[in-house]
């Protein structure tokens, strides 16, 4: 291969391209993926996979990036970080290359005078801001050619809609005028806006033009109501973007942030695809999100504010300042101001990740699917309708607790939650700890119960299938309990190791992988995740409570009630212990023997 710049493409035996990627050397980089010692996580599936390869060669490093880009949004390898949705996102184009400019919804830019405005990801929001512009700032929507001698206008210029171009109502200068108030509004420049608006309403005063002057008026309220929701968020009072993400169990989500003079004027986010696996790095993440966004971005700002650096930062920085047409910053502050606002940003999009995971539960044919697949995966006789997880939480052996969650039919069950304290283990054995868990889970629900005669209890539902979250090691403690219960063989039971979310079977010899796109993957990961969390809260809660409580706890006399009482009295045990006798009798059910053995006691 030449020692050149350029771009490579492998390609499976199917002759699908799987990963593109760009070099200033071709030769040293692509030699590079077929070191042993590279080989590791997902370069080593990656590489399992190629079985041919082509290249480009390009006349330099920036050539290289956007000749790199375009073949992604092409081909969408599999083993690339790319944006989620294949499609083109919506913008706003007013019509500048008009006449009589308009403004509309297009998913494509042109180099056609016209200016753009976005992308934006959710369709419902462009259309909140078109309405928003036509009661701002009112423009034509109709294609008919203006005359301004039409006999009649439509019913949006007597709603305020439209200015009427098409009867001579408006002349084509304060028409564009309206237009170019509507674009700096876009930009964010309402102060500018408001400034002009305020000039034009005293010179319609002055010319006793009040019903003119009243809307104006009007107009001015608007916008400074709209202003008014717009949060300032930095001090430079410029223009910047402010790109950060979130990732889990092998999504990612990036959020923008546009400010422009140092106002929050939107925000985007943006779901990705690719990002599996712990070796896949935020500059990968970060260099990726930055090249596909600014290549189909409307405005590149003067500076960008990134959460991580990005590959190649000098030529991808060239590459925005020819977009920009200026100098463009990319800069991972550190510290102050900036390094605060993108930790916010980076907080909105983990709300934004979590906000996905849940329509996605909610979705029934997703999760219909996904059980399907589990079970097809696993080699059940039939989709499990319960799957039970479970989950154990401790701090280096104490306030150890386990949590069971219930999903059924692919969602979660709360109701059938579960908390256990581990009352017999007093060491850091998770194992047995797991054991403890499970044996009381099954004994209760086998047990007779003669105030359930006809077996309504929850506990009497016994799951299709048990996941545990962990190893070899935990699957062969939990397999003990069943067999020591005699339900070996009939509860299906695996175990779910996060490090490179493998499943273990006792069924299989090797380690199951689900296929990372696969909604089976996304199933158990999601069941897994809600296990942790609820043992967590629960293992947090009870080392509060112990921490806070525990002396108190010990004291003879000293119930919760009077605990309660005298904590919320006092305030803390410090308080308690500088207190006298009669001032602790004062609580309300407590003795003067009480008072005084609890003065001893501490």
């Amino acid at each position: 291969m030449p020692t050149k710049p350029g771009v490579y493409l492998f390609k499976n035996k199917q002759e699908d391209v799987i990963y593109v990627g760009k070099a200033i050397s071709l030769r040293n980089r692509v030699r590079s993926y077929f070191r042993p010692k590279n080989q590791i996580g997902k370069t080593a599936r990656l590489v399992s996979h190629i079985f041919d390869l082509d290249y480009i060669v390009t006349g330099s490093e920036l050539e290289a990036l956007v000749l790199e880009c375009n073949l992604i949004k092409k081909y969408r390898p599999k083993y690339n970080v790319r944006l989620r949705d294949d499609k083109h996102y919506p913008y706003l184009r007013v019509s500048l290359d008009e006449e009589w400019p308009r403004v509309y919804i297009t998913r494509r830019i042109f180099d056609d005078g016209a200016r753009y405005f976005g992308p934006y990801t959710d369709s419902k929001s462009v259309w909140r801001t078109l309405d928003l512009l036509k009661k701002l700032f009112p423009y034509r929507t109709c294609n008919k050619d203006i005359t301004g001698t039409d006999k009649r206008p439509c019913l949006n210029y007597h709603i305020h809609r439209c200015p009427g171009p098409c009867i001579g109502a408006v002349s084509r200068e304060e028409y564009l005028a309206v237009i170019h108030q509507l674009c700096l509004f876009l930009e964010g420049k309402q102060e500018e806006i408001v400034k002009q608006m305020r000039q034009k309403m005293q010179e319609a005063a002055e010319n006793l033009q009040f019903e003119r002057a009243a809307f104006l008026r009007d107009q001015i309220v608007a916008v400074e109501k709209v202003t008014e929701r717009q949060r300032i968020i930095s001090t430079a009072l410029k223009d910047e973007d402010v790109v950060a993400f979130a990732r889990s169990n092998g999504d990612a989500c990036v959020q923008v942030f546009f400010i422009r003079g140092g106002k929050l004027i939107g925000r985007e986010h943006f779901a990705l695809e690719g990002a599996q696996g712990e070796d896949t790095s935020e500059k990968e993440i970060m260099t990726s999100f930055v090249m596909q966004f600014y290549d189909s971005a409307a405005y590149v700002p003067p500076r960008i504010l990134l959460q991580s650096e990005v590959d190649e930062a000098a030529v991808i920085q060239a590459w925005l300042e020819e977009k920009r047409g200026d100098k463009v910053a990319l800069q991972v502050p550190r510290r102050g101001e900036h390094k605060r606002l993108v930790e916010m940003v980076a907080e909105n999009a983990a709300e934004v990740l979590q906000e996905m995971r849940a329509r996605w539960l909610a979705d029934e044919v997703k999760t219909g699917v996904a059980v399907v697949e589990l079970s097809e995966y696993l080699g059940l006789p039939s989709p499990p309708n319960r799957i039970e997880c479970y989950d154990i939480s401790n701090t280096q052996g104490s306030s150890a607790v386990g949590a069971m969650v219930v999903f059924e039919n692919g969602k979660p069950k709360s109701s059938e939650y579960r908390r256990f304290r581990i009352k017999n283990v007093a060491t850091i054995n998770d194992y047995a700890m797991l054991q403890e868990v499970l044996g009381r889970r099954f004994k209760r629900g086998m047990a007779k119960n003669d105030d359930d005669p006809e077996g309504k209890s929850s506990w009497r539902a016994l799951p299709d299938l048990v996941i545990i979250d962990g190893g070899k090691g935990q699957l062969s403690a939990a397999l003990e309990v069943l067999r020591d219960l005699d339900l070996e063989g009939t509860i299906p039971t695996v175990s779910l190791a996060k490090q490179n979310e493998e499943i273990f079977s006792p069924d299989f010899s090797e380690a199951i992988n689900l296929p990372r796109t696969s909604q089976a993957l996304y199933l158990v990961q999601r069941i897994r995740d809600e296990a942790h969390r609820f043992a967590l809260a629960y293992h947090k809660k009870v080392r509060a409570i112990k921490s806070i409580g525990s002396r108190l706890d010990d004291i003879p006399g000293i119930g919760p009630k009077r605990k309660s009482a005298l904590l919320k009295h006092f305030g803390s045990l410090k308080a308690i212990k500088e207190a006298s006798i009669e001032d602790i009798q004062a609580v309300g059910g407590i003795s003067r023997y009480t008072a005084q053995r609890l003065k001893e006691s501490l």
